[in-house]
């Protein structure tokens, strides 16, 4: 198992402090004076980044490499992928996040109230994949869950069977009220809250994956799509599942301290804790990289940050440090990033998220 911990990752924001520095390039000068003087001034502008918890321990690592390379100050913030897209798109210049992380692609209405606020020009850049597990403490029983038995332990409301869509307030109080060869313990969750691209995920691939495996439901979605939302994407709040905040290493000590209970967060989290905690099987599947990288684990998601390219105008750094994300170095095979559970895209998608960055191509919806 790959695994690097980094250290101060339970704060929520990382300020990586310093002296400017590096060898960017000016936009514009007329004599030496002018040139030093500008490079020095656009270096010494701290860049701003918002978003994921996810994404944070990466952006972290990568503003770190980014530091001891050129100097430059970069402050990353744990906001949650939909905090900082909130940010991110309230406008342009030094006030304003210059990028921000997502465990999910930017949503239609994000992008126009970007657009809205004059943010216009935004970059999109894939970086990897990540898995979602659910895990609990390494010295718990291993937990081997179907799609569909996630689905009936954590939604609201569940069919009274497979060919009766009539829904019931969840009737389960325990793993073996589900089925009998689950531990006879309290279904007990500490998940991610709405603002969170990794709730985003899970409910859309894990939910809806689970709430498919019953015949009425998978129905429901070829009828009505936005009943089947409602029956798929609406958690419990009987206290079974809890919103844990944005803190994603919060999820992992909650875990210790709760010996039978479960945490959802990204692979990258268990990776780094594997000496504290296990993943479930999910339909017969462990999840490791390989399996995430293969496409066999199937709650996985890709991973983005986001480059407000009205802002790289008055700051070169910013997509240099970009160019250090997208770097083979970093995140790469072998890269420094897969060490600490980045699972790397395919050859064509890096150089294609790469080239974007290089010549900060605007994306649209």
């Amino acid at each position: 198992m790959k695994n690097l911990l980094l250290t101060g990752m339970a704060a929520t924001a990382l300020i990586i402090a310093g002296c400017g520095g590096g060898d960017s390039a000016p936009k514009k000068s007329t004599t030496k004076t002018e040139t030093t003087k500008t490079t020095a001034t656009a270096k010494k502008a701290e860049i701003r980044v918002v978003g994921s918890s996810t994404v944070y321990p990466f952006s972290t690592k990568v503003a770190q490499e980014f530091k001891n390379k050129t100097g430059q100050n970069v402050i990353v913030e744990s906001t949650g992928s939909g905090g900082g897209h909130k940010l991110f798109c309230e406008g342009i210049g030094s006030t304003t996040p210059d990028m921000t992380n997502s465990s999910r692609r930017q949503k239609k209405s994000e992008f126009d109230k970007c657009g809205a606020n004059g943010v216009d020009d935004i970059i999109e850049v894939k970086i990897g994949f990540d898995g979602i597990v659910l895990a609990n403490t390494i010295d718990a029983p291993q937990m081997n869950l179907t799609l569909k038995q996630v689905y009936q332990a954590f939604a609201k409301q569940v069919p009274m069977s497979d060919t009766d869509c009539t829904m019931q307030d969840n009737p389960y109080k325990t793993w073996a009220d589900i089925d009998a060869s689950l531990p006879a313990t309290k279904i007990e969750a500490y998940g991610p809250p709405p603002t969170s691209g990794t709730r985003d995920a899970f409910v859309e691939i894990a939910m809806e994956g689970g709430a498919k495996k019953y015949a009425c439901l998978k129905e429901l979605r070829g009828k009505d799509k936005g009943a089947f939302k409602v029956a798929s994407h609406t958690l419990r709040e009987d206290g079974h599942w809890n919103d844990a905040g944005e803190n994603d290493n919060a999820i992992v000590q909650t875990l210790g301290n709760t010996p039978t209970a479960i945490g959802i967060f990204g692979y990258s989290f268990l990776d780094q804790n594997a000496d504290s905690v296990k993943g479930a099987n999910v339909d017969g599947i462990e999840p490791t990289f390989e399996n995430i990288a293969s496409g066999d684990y199937g709650i996985a998601r890709s991973l983005f940050f986001y480059i407000k390219k009205a802002n790289v105008a008055a700051n070169p750094g910013i997509q240099e440090f970009a160019l250090e994300f997208t770097a083979e170095e970093a995140s790469g095979p072998g890269g420094y990033l897969e060490e600490i559970g980045l699972v790397p895209l395919p050859d064509a998608e890096r150089a294609a998220y790469r080239a974007a960055v290089e010549n900060l191509t605007p994306y649209s919806q």
